[in-house]
């Protein structure tokens, strides 16, 4: 079973769990004030506006009781996806370094983009390949991913950059970087590779009809 967290302001959980069921999985709702995870395989931290993006995004969730429970299964090695705000607790709670802040144009930012897989090894992206670029949303206004030079080289080092925004043939320029991020970075992940942060939203891309299933792999992977 998949846990999926649930913060005041989360929107994007039942989405998630839609896309858990689609890749064959059990998902179950868990509330923030929930600290013990133990009975979980996963856990999937969905988007939203948790406690209305006050402070920083996702800043006051990273306080929250069920932090303790995501924090040990990133420790076990249980597989951890963090979306979009997801990603910005991820980050805030220190499940790995970097720093996710206000999109370059200053607006929020809500289209389709195209990202490149840099990294196939983790469980979420296990079945594309390396290289491979996927049609996926994002909707965010503070996703503009930061890391200074040392702790971007190490992430180069150990593989840990995992998707990187680029155009429909792969490549990865500036003019198609929506947020500004260093080096078109849209997704990362910790040095053991089963917590992976992105920006991008997966599960709105879970199924053709809604313009692109090119995410479902993600899900797929994760419960394999």
């Amino acid at each position: 079973m998949i846990a999926v967290i649930k913060f005041l302001g989360t929107n994007c959980d039942l989405d998630v769990c839609h896309a858990i069921k689609l890749a064959g999985g059990k998902p179950k709702l868990v509330f923030y004030t929930e600290k013990n995870l133990e009975p979980y395989k996963g856990a999937v931290i969905p988007g939203g506006f948790s406690y209305g993006d006050y402070l920083r995004a996702g800043a006051i969730a990273a306080r929250a009781p069920v932090i303790e429970g995501l924090r040990k299964m990133v420790e076990d090695g249980k597989p951890v996806l963090g979306i979009c705000n997801g990603a910005q607790i991820g980050l805030e709670a220190g499940f790995y370094k970097g720093v996710l802040t206000n999109n370059i144009n200053s607006r929020f930012i809500c289209k389709w983009v195209y990202i490149r897989v840099e990294n196939n090894k983790t469980p979420f992206t296990k079945y594309y390949k390396k290289g491979e670029v996927l049609k996926i949303p994002i909707a965010h206004a503070e996703g503009r991913f930061y890391a200074d030079d040392e702790t971007l080289d190490y992430m180069y080092r150990k593989n840990m950059i995992v998707f990187k925004y680029c155009d429909e043939t792969g490549e990865v320029r500036e003019d198609v970087n929506p947020n500004g991020s260093i080096d078109n970075i849209a997704g990362v992940c910790n040095e053991n590779f089963n917590c992976v942060l992105l920006m991008p939203h997966p599960e709105r891309a879970s199924e053709k009809i809604l313009g692109s299933d090119d995410g479902l792999k993600m899900f797929k992977g994760m419960i394999e």
